[in-house]
């Protein structure tokens, strides 16, 4: 009969367990055990700043550890980015992502991470498409006008934006490549001193978030021409989309969601996808969206991966084309 030696046993069976503490506290059950913070890549106050905060506060109940937001904005989002990138992938060290996540890396020539391969996702929120709208006395009266106009006078219309590489950037540029006409970028900084030039009919169109102008489209002193998706936006219930107007590949919006640093354990995502989830179930999350003209995207970490691909993809090209660079 072998005797079993019990303190070698034991130093066995503790070393096991040191291989893999780690591994224990990634996956364990108890997470998150404190704190968890989202970083919003903008300054308070801002679109994604209020979805971000209406979500957190829902997830926060779910969970039972309060969710915080903290706002690291500057340089295009990327000071936030990149600080989320560096964190430790532990679930506790967040991102509020948004179109720049898709964007950037065409953009910049030199970052120091990777949007597309320093992060890994945690769930998509929503989106809003954008609209085209022009000041009340402008002589296009649709869409089709100011094409065919671009058409036949490349160059002569301008549309403002709140910058280079802004949503509403790339959003004119998809719009002239899909209809083959030409018109003068003219970035601002912000969206709020390019919507005073459009009001003061000094620059011809704007693609823009309907949230920003639903006040002065409501008011008469802006037109709103096409809203820049299949689906329409519930701001503007009655407004054609552009699919319906012959540009059936064009869509332009703007879009939330949660990513985590690479390396974030698995189970860690699981759990804050499902929170994610039932916060999007919430009857005052879905009235909030839906107040800033948005649809919500439930849906799975790797649904959300799969719209991150196709979007960095097509932005590239969309990127290329136009020779955008913000360096």
């Amino acid at each position: 009969m072998r005797l079993i030696n019990f303190r070698a046993a034991a130093s066995l069976v503790a070393g096991i367990l040191t291989v893999f503490a780690p591994f224990q506290s990634a996956f364990s059950f108890d997470y998150p055990e404190k704190a968890v913070t989202i970083v919003v890549p903008y300054a308070p106050g801002g679109g994604t700043d209020f979805v971000v905060r209406l979500v957190a506060n829902k997830m926060s109940g779910e969970l039972g550890r309060t969710f915080v937001v903290e706002n690291r904005p500057g340089a295009g989002t990327n000071i936030g980015m990149g600080y989320v990138a560096r964190a430790e992938p532990d679930g506790y060290t967040l991102l509020a992502a948004s179109n720049t996540l898709t964007t950037n890396k065409s953009l910049y020539s030199s970052l120091n991470f990777d949007p597309t391969s320093d992060f890994i996702s945690v769930g998509l929120i929503a989106e809003a498409p954008l609209v085209i709208v022009v000041q009340k006395d402008s002589p296009y009266k649709t869409l089709n006008q100011l094409v065919e106009f671009g058409q036949q006078h490349p160059g002569e219309l301008t549309f403002g934006t709140a910058g280079m590489g802004s949503s509403g950037h790339i959003a004119g540029e998809l719009l002239m490549q899909a209809a083959d006409f030409k018109a003068l970028h003219v970035p601002y900084k912000g969206g709020a001193p390019a919507i005073t030039d459009l009001l003061g009919g000094r620059i011809s169109f704007m693609p823009i978030n309907p949230l920003e102008v639903i006040s002065h489209i409501k008011a008469g002193s802006l037109r709103a021409l096409a809203v820049m998706n299949k689906k329409g936006t519930p701001l503007l219930p009655d407004l054609e989309t552009v699919d319906k107007l012959g540009f059936q590949e064009l869509e332009a919006t703007v879009w939330w969601g949660i990513v985590a640093p690479k390396g974030t354990p698995e189970p860690r995502v699981t759990k804050l996808n499902a929170a994610l989830n039932i916060a999007l179930n919430d009857p005052g999350v879905i009235e909030g969206l839906h107040n800033l003209g948005a649809t919500l995207l439930p849906g799975t970490a790797s649904e959300f991966h799969s719209f991150k691909t196709r979007n960095t993809a097509l932005m590239a090209k969309v990127i290329e084309a136009a020779n955008i660079s913000v360096d």
